[in-house]
C-alpha cells in the first residue's frame, strides 16, 4: 500500500499575532478531516530579530490504512509546501533560508511591515526594500499571495491570524475544505464572529484579490482647513513656495506648531523661502526642486528634534495610551500599564539648562571624568500618577525650551548647515543635494545623538576636499552613506582617509 506524500506548512509568526492560534486551528481542521497531522513550534527570540515558527505536516489517510507515519520535525529548504509570513520582512527570512522554491511552495504573507531592531538602530533610513522582497518572491515561489492582511484584521476587528488562516483556505492549497476551516474557529469559541469575519477577508483575497464585505467609500474630501490654525501662514506657503514645495511645507510647519507654537513655524519658513529662492536661480524648476525638497524634509524634521521636553511630551500623549491600548486588545474596564526604561545622563541633564550653566555642567564633569559615565538607569509608569506627574512638568517646558543648551546647539548646527548648502550649489547642485540630506545624521538622543554630532562634524569639515574631487557629490555621498552605516564613526574614518589619498582634480574649494 502506497503512502502518500504529506503537506508541508511552515508558519512564521511575530510575538502577539496569534501564530500559535493559527497553528491549532490547521491542526484542528486537518485532524477533523480524518488526515495524519502533525505540528511542531520553535520559538522566537526577543526585540523583533526573529518569528517564532510552527512546522505542521498533514497526510491524507487512506481508507483502512491505520500504519502511523513517521513525519518530520522540522522543515528543510526546499520542501515546503505552504510558506506563511505575517509580516513581508518575515516572507523574505524565508525566501533568504530556501524555504520558498518555484517549483514547489505558495508563498502567503502579508505586505504590511514591523520594523526590526537593526531597521530602528540605524543611524539614518535603515529600511529594507519592501519591493525587492516583493520582486524576489515573484520569481522564487510558485504561487504568491500578498495583500495587507494587518489592515484587512483591524476592518473587521479581529488579529492577524484568522485572515492569515482564510488566506490559507482561499489558496485551494491544502486538502481541506472552507466549511472545515470555520468548523475549527468556531470550536475554539473565542471571538467567533470577528476571526470569521476576517476569515471571510483572508479568503476572497486569496482567491481573487477582492475583500469580502467591502467598507464602504473610505476616499474622504480635502478639506479647507489644513490643520495649520493660521491663515498667514497657509498664504505665506502658497505664495512663496513652489507647487510642489506646499504640502510638505505645509506638513513641516504642522509639526513645528506642535513642537514649539506658530513662532517656531514661521522661523521654518524664514529659513526655507530663501534656499527656494536660491534654488530656483540654480535650475531647481528643472530638476523638481529636488535641493529644496529635502531641505524642506530634513529642516522640519531637524528642528524637531528630540530633547527630553519632547520625549515626555510624546509618552504621556492620550493618543499614544490609546494606541497601546489598541495593540494589546484591551478591553474598556482593563487597566493597562506602561512602564518607560529612562537612562539619562549629564548631558540630558545640562541640556536643559541655559548654555552658559550647561556648559559649564558638562566641562566639570569631563575634567571630573565622569561626563558618560553617569547615566541613571529609571523603569517609569507613565500611567500612575507617581511616573506621570514628573513627565507632565517636564513636558511643560515648552516655553523654556528656547532658553537651553541644547536648543542653542541644534539652531547653531542647523545655521551651519544651511549655509554649507548654499555653499555648495555654487559649485555643484547635486553636490549641495547631498548635504542637505545629510542632515539625517543628527538625530535621537543620548548615545545616538553624540555619535552623530561628531559624524556630521567630520561631514562639514570635508564638504571643501569634496568641492575639489572630480565627482563632488559622489564623493560626499561615499561619506555620508559611510557615516549613516556605522554609527560608531570607523567606517566614515576609513572612508575619508580613502578620499584624501586619492588625487583630485585641483578644483578650487568654496570655504
Amino acid at each position: 500500500m502506497s503512502t502518500p506524500r504529506a503537506t508541508t506548512v511552515l508558519i512564521a509568526a511575530l510575538g502577539g499575532e496569534g501564530g500559535g492560534v493559527l497553528a491549532g486551528w490547521l491542526v484542528d481542521t486537518a485532524g477533523r478531516a480524518g488526515h495524519w497531522v502533525q505540528q511542531t513550534s520553535i520559538p522566537g527570540v526577543a526585540q523583533r530579530t526573529g518569528a517564532t515558527t510552527y512546522y505542521i505536516e498533514i497526510m491524507e489517510r487512506p481508507a483502512g490504512d491505520d500504519r502511523q507515519p513517521v513525519m518530520a520535525l522540522t522543515a528543510s529548504p526546499g520542501n515546503v509546501d505552504v510558506m506563511v509570513a505575517s509580516e513581508l520582512l518575515e516572507a523574505g527570512r524565508a525566501l533568504e533560508n530556501g524555504y520558498v522554491t518555484p517549483d514547489r511552495t505558495t508563498l502567503i504573507a502579508s505586505t504590511h511591515r514591523i520594523f526590526c531592531m537593526a531597521e530602528k538602530s540605524a543611524m539614518g533610513d535603515g529600511r529594507y526594500d519592501a519591493e525587492r522582497v516583493r520582486r524576489a518572491a515573484k520569481q522564487m515561489a510558485a504561487r504568491q499571495v500578498l495583500f495587507d492582511m494587518h489592515a484587512a484584521a483591524e476592518q473587521a476587528g479581529t488579529v492577524i491570524s484568522a485572515v492569515l488562516f482564510g488566506a490559507m483556505a482561499g489558496a485551494n492549497v491544502l486538502p481541506l475544505s472552507r466549511d472545515a476551516f470555520e468548523d475549527a474557529i468556531r470550536a475554539g469559541g473565542v471571538a467567533v464572529d470577528a476571526s470569521l469575519a476576517g476569515f471571510g477577508r483572508g479568503f476572497y483575497m486569496a482567491q481573487d484579490g477582492r475583500p469580502a464585505n467591502p467598507v464602504g467609500n473610505t476616499s474622504q474630501a480635502v478639506s479647507d482647513d489644513d490643520g495649520l490654525g493660521d491663515r498667514t501662514l497657509t498664504d505665506r506657503i502658497n505664495r512663496n513656495l513652489p507647487g510642489m514645495l506646499q504640502e510638505l511645507a505645509r506638513e513641516g510647519a504642522r509639526r513645528l506648531i506642535d513642537y514649539q507654537g506658530v513662532g517656531y513655524a514661521r522661523f521654518y519658513l524664514d529659513r526655507l523661502e530663501p534656499m527656494a529662492k536660491l534654488d530656483a536661480t540654480r535650475g531647481g524648476a528643472g530638476r523638481q526642486f529636488a535641493l529644496s525638497r529635502e531641505v524642506t524634509r530634513r529642516l522640519a524634521v531637524w528642528m524637531a528634534f528630540e530633547d527630553l521636553i519632547r520625549v515626555a511630551d510624546l509618552k504621556i500623549r492620550p493618543e499614544r495610551v490609546a494606541r497601546v491600548r489598541a495593540e494589546v486588545r484591551a478591553a474598556a474596564d482593563e487597566p493597562v500599564i506602561i512602564t518607560e526604561f529612562l537612562k539619562p545622563g549629564v548631558d540630558e541633564v545640562a541640556s536643559l539648562l541655559p548654555p552658559r550653566l550647561g556648559r559649564w555642567a558638562t566641562g566639570l564633569a569631563d575634567r571630573a571624568g565622569v561626563r558618560y559615565r553617569m547615566n541613571v538607569g529609571m523603569h517609569v509608569s507613565s500611567t500612575r500618577l507617581r511616573g506621570f506627574l514628573p513627565m507632565w512638568l517636564l513636558s511643560r517646558l515648552r516655553g523654556w525650551r528656547p532658553r537651553t543648551l541644547r536648543f542653542a546647539e541644534e539652531q547653531d548646527r542647523i545655521e551651519r548647515w544651511l549655509q554649507v548648502i548654499q555653499d555648495a550649489v555654487e559649485v555643484d547642485y547635486d553636490l549641495a543635494r547631498e548635504i542637505a540630506i545629510a542632515g539625517k545624521v543628527v538625530r535621537g538622543y543620548s548615545d545616538t545623538h553624540r555619535r552623530g554630532i561628531r559624524n556630521f562634524a567630520l561631514l562639514m569639515g570635508a564638504v571643501p576636499e569634496c568641492m575639489a574631487a572630480r565627482e563632488p557629490a559622489r564623493s560626499f555621498c561615499r561619506l555620508r552613506d559611510a557615516a549613516l552605516a556605522d554609527p560608531e564613526g570607523d567606517a566614515l574614518d576609513i572612508a575619508l582617509a580613502e578620499m584624501r589619498a586619492t588625487p583630485t582634480s585641483g578644483a578650487t574649494a568654496v570655504a
